[in-house]
């Protein structure tokens, strides 16, 4: 990796200027090599490429830009976050153990308890915002993985303090960072070893591509890394490659506002009276309020909420306009999900009822709308609930 813009403004980092990946024609939007192979110019020689599923330039441009937007020496994109992250569970063996937070996507969940359990990995469940899981390390013990703030409870983990525990004991620290994006915080920067990314949410940021990341410092890693990619098949697309080169351009003024917005609807959600909490680390009396402000940037666009009943869970959803009613996050559009038939369907529900996701609970990704016209929607959507 090349010097060149690794000193800029984040903001400056995101245009993907002046890195590593030569095009001839200097086009200001990188191109699409779209394209299965290259060709040899002879025997024994290369231009650097040789097959897509192992590397192509466009997907080595948006890894230039993503290992520089998290402070990473290496970034690694593949088809989806899920495809990441199992990718990331092929570095153990049968037998090996896994720390994971006990509040986590419920796709995440589903990889760890049907798929990586059959393959022989041993999970213990942490809530790690409040027990940093040295009691459940073990010598088979090889990672601890986590997300600050957890989804969709928004619990906060104090990443450098659990860093230390696992540089202590040589166990990789995996942080699902995909909520606040490198635009506010940077896991690297803090111990972690290894940063995923949904890169479908606020990366891509328009609800248009899917794709996911592993951002590593390590060397001997990202080898690893690599291979196990190239050998699974399951890299990023070229298309997809440059639709999130050009999202990533609007990162930051997009998360500025996106961050914004939702404070002003976090705040106004605790007035509605059908409202029973409201779960943002924005708040001064949210239990991570003083950490997220040691560790990072800012408190993010994502607000979870609780309602007085299904039936006015019912009402939002069957009413909303302005909302979409959908199961993702992170683009320009608010979205409204509802965690217990949606993202965490398939979790048990005595673990469901323990982390706090009950059917009254409601989770938005607030967009870059105008803020009025969306507490105009939350105010007639509650009107309705209300008759």
């Amino acid at each position: 990796m090349s010097d060149k813009s690794w000193n800029v403004s984040f903001e400056t980092k995101c245009q993907g200027m002046n890195l590593d990946v030569e095009d001839k024609y200097h086009a200001i939007s990188f191109p699409i090599y779209q394209t299965a192979t290259f060709s040899h110019p002879g025997l024994g020689e290369s231009n650097g490429y040789d097959y897509s599923r192992q590397s192509n330039p466009t997907r080595s441009q948006l890894e230039s830009i993503l290992a520089r937007l998290e402070n990473g020496n290496a970034a690694l994109a593949f088809s989806s976050g899920m495809s990441a992250i199992a990718t990331l569970f092929e570095l153990f063996e049968p037998g090996d153990h896994v720390i994971i937070d006990a509040d986590l996507y419920g796709g995440s969940v589903r990889l760890f308890d049907r798929v990586c359990r059959k393959c022989g990995l041993q999970f213990s469940r942490v809530d790690l915002s409040t027990d940093d899981g040295t009691a459940y390390i073990s010598d088979k013990t090889k990672a601890v993985y986590l997300e600050t703030p957890t989804n969709p409870m928004m619990h906060v983990t104090d990443i450098e303090k659990l860093a230390s525990v696992t540089k202590e004991r040589g166990i990789l620290l995996v942080v699902d960072n995909t909520f606040m994006s490198p635009y506010f915080q940077n896991p690297l920067d803090l111990g972690a070893d290894v940063v995923v990314h949904s890169g479908t949410k606020f990366i891509g940021g328009h609800h248009d591509t899917i794709g996911g990341f592993l951002v590593v410092n390590d060397k001997g890693l990202e080898e690893k890394l690599r291979y196990l990619c190239t050998t699974l098949g399951n890299a990023m697309s070229p298309f997809d490659s440059w639709l999130m080169i050009r999202g990533i351009r609007t990162l930051a003024i997009r998360m500025e506002r996106a961050e914004k917005n939702a404070g002003t609807i976090a705040r106004h959600l605790r007035e509605c009276p059908l409202v029973s909490k409201v779960i943002y680390p924005g708040f001064s009396d949210h239990p991570g309020y003083e950490l997220m402000k040691k560790q990072a940037r800012g408190f993010g666009a994502m607000i979870t909420f609780e309602v007085d009943s299904p039936e006015t869970v019912r009402t939002i959803l069957d009413n909303a306009q302005l909302f979409y009613f959908a199961e993702s996050l992170g683009g320009t559009e608010t979205l409204i999900t509802y965690p217990i038939t949606q993202t965490h369907a398939e979790i048990p529900d005595e673990q469901k009822m323990k982390i706090g996701i009950t059917d009254r609970l409601l989770r938005l990704s607030v967009g870059i709308e105008g803020v009025d016209d969306l507490i105009t929607e939350i105010d007639r959507l509650f009107a309705l609930a209300e008759k």
